[in-house]
């Protein structure tokens, strides 16, 4: 089991007393980068062994975590892979995942602000799922072997420039800078009782509005990396945010504004918590 952490820009693993920097700990400098701590994933488990009685380098701080998924060359994202959202959205099951991008630049750490672009930004509590072994046409049987770790996401969505136009184009309305932050720490698939059960939630202004298990997924963890890799190959450090429950704020008209506190969670994984501020 391990959990990796980005200090600062560079790749370390969390204990229960702090901090390792991945590179000091290996005597390899290139794994301080995390793309490649992730691309070398397998490797982690024995890192993260031999940590047993060293002194941590340093204490986790909130405000030195980075994404820990720092550069992914594609991010994926899922529409309605829960029912329940669904449901809320008066939309019909989708046969197959309905896929669309976030561009790596919307990305921000675990405590970082999300800096509102309108008056209709929207909260998406999900599982965030990092290939460690790429591929294409990865059967639904060997998925889990190709995924680096699961880390927690929030989908954070304008939701004006998401549905202007017919047919609607989602990227950039879920694209603005600061729209995806991801953490704190990218954990490995055995960390997890039953990595296909992990609960999840997102807390505004201190309200419980989201609160799921992934056990109610649409399409699972596995068959996402499945359909995904029969279209485009899968490369190590991609990323896939794998849907939302209901709870949403466009089911009941409520949206983000200045000041307020998104606080996100899931079991295992820990807790994202992002101000939200107002542009400029």
């Amino acid at each position: 089991m391990y959990r990796l952490l980005n200090v600062n820009g560079r790749a370390a693993l969390e204990t229960e007393t702090g901090w390792h920097d991945l590179a000091e700990l290996s005597g390899d400098e290139s794994l301080a980068d995390p793309m490649a701590a992730i691309t070398r994933h397998h490797e982690l488990h024995d890192w993260q062994a031999r940590t047993a009685g060293r002194p941590a380098d340093g204490t986790v701080d909130d405000s030195h975590l980075l994404p820990c998924v720092p550069r992914p060359a594609k991010v994926f994202a899922i529409g309605l892979n829960y029912r329940s959202h669904a449901a809320e959205s008066a939309m019909e099951l989708p046969p197959a995942p309905l896929t669309f991008t976030k561009f790596p630049s919307c990305l921000v750490g675990p405590h970082d602000d999300i800096v509102l672009s309108g008056t209709t930004v929207d909260w998406e509590v999900e599982l965030v799922v990092a290939i460690g072994t790429g591929g294409r046409d990865i059967a639904r049987a060997d998925a889990w072997s190709h995924v680096a770790g699961l880390t927690l996401g929030q989908d954070i969505s304008d939701r004006t420039v998401q549905l202007t136009g017919k047919p609607p184009q989602f990227s950039l309305g879920k694209s603005f800078d600061s729209y995806g932050p991801i953490g704190p720490a990218l954990v490995s698939v055995d960390s997890f009782p039953d990595p296909d059960d992990i609960e999840l939630w997102c807390d505004v202004a201190g309200e419980r509005k989201q609160q799921a298990s992934t056990a109610d997924l649409i399409f699972p963890v596995a068959e996402l990396v499945a359909y995904l890799s029969g279209i485009c190959t899968l490369e190590p450090g991609d990323i896939i945010f794998t849907g939302t429950p209901d709870g949403v704020g466009m089911a009941s008209g409520r949206f983000l504004a200045p000041g307020e506190m998104v606080e996100s969670g899931a079991a295992v994984i820990g807790t994202l918590r992002n101000r939200c501020v107002a542009a400029g």
